[in-house]
């Protein structure tokens, strides 16, 4: 029993190593892409920003197409779940969390250069890359579902009439990517607090009732 124990141990110690290197080349792979971008990031590229092997990239990604791959589902994964934490912690009542999803987005856990200079190369890669399209259409899809049945709850509590959920979801999605783009090339002129305030605007004009104009 105690060797059970023991391998059990080094078993789960091996995993966690292996987790935490395929983290570490990950997050190398988003430094090396928002200096270099895209095209021109390679496998070579990641392992000296990750301080690591290239024999090690290689066992666990096997190619740069599977590293890119594995680096934007985890961003995706990790918007995702900053969504979900993010929806949890607000306040009861719908308003209060699409109001969260707005602060999230442009906190700086999501509006790092770097992170915002990635989701923009693979944007641009996604044509002509059908898994990169399925993933970004899939995280955009949910996005848009969740901030859709938001808005829904908040205009029939509100007994909003002429309005589509849909469409004012659709219509904050397509803003705030603007404004990430906005941020990403022109910091000085799009802080953070700048973009918040008009995606907060354009909500005043949606649900007046539920959002004051900043």
């Amino acid at each position: 029993m105690k060797k059970d124990n023991k391998n059990t141990g080094a078993r789960g110690k091996r995993e966690k190593n292996k987790e935490l290197r395929r983290l570490q080349l990950i997050r190398a792979t988003i430094r090396s892409v928002a200096r270099r971008g895209f095209a021109e990031t390679t496998m070579a590229d990641v392992t000296r920003e990750a301080g690591l092997s290239l024999g090690l990239i290689n066992l666990h990604f096997k190619s740069k197409d599977r590293l890119m791959e594995e680096t934007l589902r985890h961003l995706s994964g990790e918007y995702e779940s900053a969504c979900f934490a993010a929806m949890a912690s607000a306040g009861p009542t719908a308003a209060d969390k699409l109001r969260a999803l707005v602060e999230l987005d442009f906190s700086p856990r999501v509006c790092d250069r770097r992170k915002l200079a990635v989701w923009f190369s693979f944007w641009g890669e996604a044509r002509s890359r059908p898994t990169y399209q399925q993933i970004c259409a899939r995280n955009d899809r949910r996005y848009e579902k969740i901030v859709t049945d938001l808005c829904q709850e908040i205009i029939e509590v509100g007994g909003y009439a002429g309005i589509r959920a849909a469409t004012v979801a659709n219509g904050l999605s397509a803003l705030v990517n603007g404004l990430w783009l906005d941020m990403l090339m022109t910091p000085d002129d799009m802080p953070p607090e700048n973009a918040r305030d008009i995606s907060v605007f354009y909500l005043s004009h949606a649900f007046p009732n539920h959002f004051a104009n900043p």
